[in-house]
């Protein structure tokens, strides 16, 4: 999910903007502000931890301008203004986007599009530089065998033992799913049933409650688990008008 906060000195564009983020999957409203320093305070103090922050420009006591060049380093800034004429010192500030009041739902996707793209780029990115890996334990006594997380197709229980479906062999190990659960990146895998864990690019088909993998294995979707395995599913699911 991507969070989002917004500011600014008119609370009917704090409802719109608002509106939007809470109708738009994909994205969360962590919180919104009228008054620029409280909203300065509560992101840098990291009382929230937002991923954008749509602000006006034109505000008391501290104008959005200075707010993004205090808060960029720790958020993507989107501006949102009546003024058009700001449009270079926002670009200074490296702010995402800059649209001009009134907002209309369509220009706010675009401006979602571009957000999604940098957090995806910067996601990469840091992906490349962390570990990509674990290992387990195996049946065979001191042997421990390195797991890649791009070679999983999908985790498996089995009772106290759980299965590691790989583009190799299997591996079975003892452990628990949520401790597989908790060890696995939440962006790339997700828990689909209780029994089940998929590595989200493997995902070919997912059709009522049955998810088809890549290598045509085939697991269920488990009702507790659909809205937040949807979610995922729907960030990258492009429409077509018919």
């Amino acid at each position: 999910m991507i969070k989002c906060f917004v500011v600014d000195d008119e609370s009917h564009n704090i409802r719109l903007l608002s509106g939007y983020i809470e109708k738009t999957p994909g994205l969360e409203l962590v919180g919104a502000e009228e008054n620029p320093l409280v909203a300065l305070d509560t992101i840098t103090s990291g009382k929230v931890v937002p991923d954008i922050v749509f602000v006006d420009v034109d505000m008391p006591e501290l104008t959005g301008v200075d707010l993004a060049g205090l808060v960029n380093k720790l958020t993507e800034v989107v501006f949102a203004t009546a003024y058009p004429d700001y449009a270079l010192q926002a670009f200074e500030k490296n702010a995402l986007d800059y649209f001009v009041k009134p907002i209309s739902y369509e220009r706010f996707l675009q401006s979602v599009s571009k957000v999604r793209l940098r957090i995806s780029a910067r996601s990469s990115l840091g992906q490349e530089k962390e570990d990509s890996y674990f290992f387990v334990k195996s049946d065979v006594k001191g042997k421990m065998v390195k797991v890649e997380y791009g070679e999983i197709s999908y985790v498996e229980a089995l009772q106290n033992y759980v299965r590691i479906h790989t583009t190799g062999e299997p591996i079975i190990t003892h452990l628990t799913m949520k401790k597989v659960e908790e060890s696995l990146p939440e962006d790339r895998f997700s828990r689909v049933h209780k029994s089940f864990i998929v590595h989200n690019a493997k995902v070919r088909v997912v059709e009522g409650n049955q998810i088809v993998l890549d290598d045509k294995s085939t697991v269920v979707l488990g009702s507790s688990y659909r809205d937040s395995f949807l979610r995922k599913v729907n960030e990258k699911l492009i429409n077509g008008e018919r």
